[in-house]
């Protein structure tokens, strides 16, 4: 059904004016002019072709066609109220939807949620596996978590300096263990694995060397599980995105500044 344009400055201007009997105390309330209210009342009565206001001896008063619709009126703000409530109820949810990389999650997210989460006992965390072609919506996402060359058409930051390091330990061979998006091929991979996570781990089981992002490589070199060879190389980085108006929310604003400190 096609639903009839509703000039709701108007009919707001109209609510105030009824209440107040008097332009000059609705333009206060409305931070406007008087003369602003008598062109908005005006343009009303254009619209609806009827007459809502005329000036007595006493003053302002509501015509009987202005005063029949105003308990609707009244009742719809109300309602509109309750709707935007509804819908900010989300920015005081605790609950945050997270799409990552599932080596990325278990190498460096859930440490850093575990220690998040550690500050406000009830914040929940719902993690998915990241998608290409992820629908904030339809998966009603908070932030997403991708190895990208930048934001794409999304909000975003970075998260660390990116590029790719080639890890290993001194006893392996320096065959190149193959994992999806690996940069650098040499020949018949000894192993090949689902992800880069899994890369490393064979790393450091001794099956060969690991060309990985830097971001994913960091706690298990911290450990001491690998060691880097040679040089790091260029390559994309990870970037935490959203929509705008997820960007904006303040439970994901947070989010992000604890996941970059």
């Amino acid at each position: 059904m096609k639903r009839t344009h509703l000039p709701l400055n108007g009919l707001r201007v109209l609510d105030a004016a009824a209440r107040h009997l008097s332009f000059t105390r609705a333009a206060d309330e409305l931070a406007v002019t008087p003369a602003a209210v008598g062109q908005q009342i005006r343009a009303l009565e254009d619209t609806l072709g009827v007459v809502l206001f005329r000036r007595t001896a006493k003053g302002l008063e509501l015509t009987p066609e202005g005063a029949a619709g105003l308990d609707a009126l009244r009742a719809g703000f109300l309602q509109f109220e309750e709707a935007v409530r509804a819908m900010q109820a989300g920015q005081s949810s605790k609950t945050l939807t997270i799409a990552a990389p599932r080596d990325l999650t278990a190498k460096w997210l859930s440490a850093r949620l575990a220690d998040y989460g550690r500050a406000d006992r009830d914040l929940r965390f719902m993690l998915v596996a990241a998608d290409d072609e992820l629908d904030f919506t339809q998966a009603n996402l908070d932030l997403a978590i991708r190895l990208a060359d930048g934001p794409g058409e999304h909000e975003g930051a970075q998260v660390g300096a990116g590029g790719f390091v080639m890890v290993g330990i001194e006893s392996a061979p320096e065959a190149l263990i193959g994992w999806p998006g690996c940069p650098q091929t040499e020949g018949a991979p000894p192993l090949t694995v689902a992800d880069a996570g899994l890369a490393i781990d064979a790393a450091a089981a001794g099956f060969g060397r690991a060309c990985v992002p830097a971001l994913l490589a960091a706690a298990d070199l911290a450990a001491g599980r690998v060691r880097v060879f040679g040089e790091n190389a260029a390559g994309p980085a990870y970037w935490l995105v959203a929509p705008l108006p997820q960007w904006r929310q303040k439970k994901v604003k947070a989010l992000v500044a604890a996941l970059l400190a």
